[in-house]
């Protein structure tokens, strides 16, 4: 069974990107992403009301990270510390080599290969230093952006689960892709 040891916490770069920890002084920004309808409108969670509900999701990424049960970065631009989204692996399951990637953009960030560039790096880092056997991603069917970025990356449409989560007063799809290690 695998073992993930995330400290030191590994700070991650790209071509135009620095991944980095989530800190409390991200709080605006989460807040700014969590609790924006559009942003939210295929993410399953309820939106942030207030900067102290955005201090409690660092808070509960930071206690994954130092259980070592998920870890979650701070997606950055090289030349802006500024927290533009956030990416990483939960839903880990060790006794599967499986962990479950997720990630969340600004809108004016939308469409640049941000994220695309982020999954890529975070594609390498769970095959070599997680020694995972496959990752997955749980999107809603509508959100066409978040699959093309999967399919560029070389994700596969595994399953189309129909009404299977109770969300926002409704039922509502959700699609699994998977990568397996080359």
């Amino acid at each position: 069974m695998l073992e993930f040891n995330f400290n030191p916490f590994p700070v991650i770069e790209t071509e135009r990107l620095i991944l980095r920890r989530v800190t409390n002084d991200d709080a605006n920004a989460v807040f700014e992403i969590r609790s924006n309808p559009e942003t939210m409108k295929f993410i399953p969670r309820p939106l942030l009301k207030n900067t102290d509900e955005a201090l409690e999701l660092i808070a509960e990424i930071d206690s994954k990270i130092t259980a070592n049960t998920g870890i979650n970065w701070a997606i950055t631009l090289k030349d802006n510390p500024k927290l533009l989204g956030i990416i990483g692996y939960y839903r880990t399951q060790p006794e599967n080599y499986r962990s479950e990637i997720g990630y969340i953009l600004l809108p004016e960030f939308h469409g640049k290969g941000i994220v695309s560039e982020a999954v890529n790096r975070l594609i390498r880092f769970g095959f070599e230093d997680l020694k995972l056997h496959s990752i997955e991603a749980v999107i809603d069917p509508e959100n066409i952006a978040s699959e093309k970025v999967l399919q560029k990356c070389g994700f596969v449409k595994e399953a189309h689960f129909k009404e299977s989560d109770f969300h926002g007063g409704r039922f509502v799809d959700k699609v699994i892709y998977s990568l397996l290690e080359k």
